[in-house]
């Protein structure tokens, strides 16, 4: 059992049946007497990826969750689930698209990322840092237009997504894209 002490960044806790980790917390002692001390916190869920920010008093317990993260490996997707290989013990699995979300747009056939099992149940993925992505076609730009904002341009990447690139970037390209923030990070190896 983990109580409001044991707080830190990182811990995983698990809060109205679902899994949470802890982002950021801080204590609260109020002056008057008698007033109890709060805890707020930002927990992100593990499984939807969602922010949220809940305040408890202090000595509130909780549970730890069955939450583990294993290495997988994306087979294909089929326009209704997308299917994974457990690199481990080469079981197969799928989820659907929804489930998956946005993540669904980048992950490529031997793509290798992360899942997370929750109770002994694949319930979402993890994409890792940088996806590659393969440009098609790039807007109009010019090697002139180099004011501050303006030295980038549009591209259109193999899986719809737009995203802006350097002007030095052609059709045909490989680049990586920052999964934090869907934005162009730099070539691809080669």
């Amino acid at each position: 059992m983990l109580t409001t002490s044991d707080f830190k960044r990182g811990l995983r806790v698990l809060m109205d049946g679902a899994p949470y980790v802890i982002e950021d917390y801080t204590v609260q002692t109020p002056s008057a007497r008698g007033a109890a001390t709060l805890v707020r916190t930002k927990m992100r869920n593990v499984i939807t990826g969602a922010l949220v920010e809940r305040t408890f008093k202090a000595g509130e317990k909780f549970d730890e969750p069955d939450v583990q993260f294993r290495q997988v490996q994306f087979l294909y997707d089929d326009g209704e689930s997308c299917h994974f290989m457990d690199a481990q013990s080469y079981d197969q699995f799928s989820l659907p698209r929804d489930q998956v979300g946005e993540a669904a747009h980048w992950m490529t056939e031997g793509l290798h990322l992360s899942s997370v099992v929750f109770n002994g149940k694949p319930v979402g993925v993890n994409l890792p840092q940088f996806v590659e992505a393969t440009v098609e076609m790039v807007g109009g730009g010019s090697r002139g237009d180099t004011q501050a904002g303006k030295n980038l341009k549009d591209a259109t990447l193999a899986n719809g997504r737009t995203v802006k690139v350097p002007l030095f970037i052609e059709a045909g390209e490989r680049v990586l894209i920052d999964t934090r923030t869907w934005e162009f990070s730099k070539r691809a190896p080669r």
